[in-house]
């Protein structure tokens, strides 16, 4: 998708409900694509993850339901639903969903 999906312009809406859980699955809904970045909805069934891998870039999360483990540079922290966190660019992270959770994923590429 390029750009921001046409449904979603111009109108409010609930992150939340914008995207569901699929059962053993990591589901991710684009909202904004973009050269400078992007905005991502992510649904993690209970158990699954994010393997560890870096990003050139800062990367923030939010946490809109739900439990994560979220491990940056070997520190596992636990990240719940209202609460958010940016890990640093070139620093490995993984992702853990100790509950179902979702996330909104920013990221804006550049220094």
């Amino acid at each position: 998708m390029s750009g921001t999906s046409n449904a979603l312009k111009g109108r409010a809406f609930n992150l939340k409900e914008s995207i569901d859980y699929a059962d053993g699955s990591v589901v991710s809904k684009t909202l904004i694509k973009k050269d400078i970045g992007n905005v991502t909805l992510f649904a993690f069934d209970a158990g699954q993850g994010l393997s560890e891998h870096t990003a050139p870039f800062d990367a923030m999360v939010y946490i809109l339901d739900g439990e994560a483990e979220i491990t940056i540079g070997g520190q596992p922290q636990s990240v719940v639903a209202g609460e958010m966190l940016i890990m640093p660019a070139n620093i490995a992270h993984a992702l853990h969903a100790e509950t179902p959770f979702k996330m909104l994923l920013v990221m804006i590429r550049g220094e």
